[in-house]
């Protein structure tokens, strides 16, 4: 079931084929006000020994400290977030997992990378980033219009939250390569379900170059 379809040495040749065996054609050419979303980049999701551990996770890790800084320096909204459950806020969490990630848990820590950015991590329950957060009006207080989606998982998270940024009203950018789960048909469901209806796809340095 888990595969490590990126590596660090080809991750960027395989995300531009990704991208070509989409075929989107972006609805949106430019952004306005971006902000960058940065979803669970937790230890739980990082380390080889947890059940949950994503093999391709750190593939996409140099790509996305690059977005980061690049974010930071043209002073756009960054927005970490972190996946935390209690029995009272897990909801349908519980039934569908064998494990909640609450806050006791060692793994439950952003990764080391993160930690010279100082993250205020915005805490979730659910996949939706959105869903009992503060987190739309964090962004219509910055005056956002478009926002990028990256993290793990891709399938889970990654998509319920591009799908909800959506219908909230924002324009949604998911670079193909800035994001990890278990394997690459659920990667790829992910990525033609969101080109369909949802989401403007992209590559990492596509971004870097327009934020540059």
């Amino acid at each position: 079931m888990k595969s490590t379809y990126f590596t660090p040495h080809t991750i960027y040749i395989q995300a531009e084929d990704l991208l070509h065996t989409i075929g989107q054609k972006p609805k949106r050419q430019s952004w306005q006000r971006p902000a960058l979303l940065v979803l669970d980049l937790q230890q739980y999701f990082f380390k080889p020994d947890s059940h949950a551990f994503v093999p391709s996770a750190s593939s996409i890790l140099p790509g996305l400290l690059k977005l980061i800084a690049a974010f930071q320096q043209a002073n756009f909204p960054i927005i970490f977030t972190q996946h935390l459950n209690t029995p009272e806020d897990a909801g349908m969490m519980s039934a569908w997992w064998r494990e909640l990630l609450t806050e006791s848990n060692p793994l439950a820590d952003l990764i080391p990378s993160l930690a010279s950015y100082q993250p205020q991590a915005l805490r979730k329950s659910q996949y939706d980033a959105f869903l009992h957060t503060d987190l739309d009006a964090m962004l219509s207080e910055e005056e956002v219009t478009d926002v990028v989606i990256t993290g793990v998982m891709t399938h889970l998270c990654c998509e319920t939250t591009a799908r909800s940024a959506f219908m909230h009203g924002y324009h949604v950018w998911f670079p193909v390569d800035g994001s990890a789960t278990y394997n690459l048909d659920y990667h790829m469901g992910t990525l033609r379900n969101l080109a369909h209806g949802f989401a403007n796809l992209s590559l990492v340095s596509d971004l870097l170059n327009t934020l540059s």
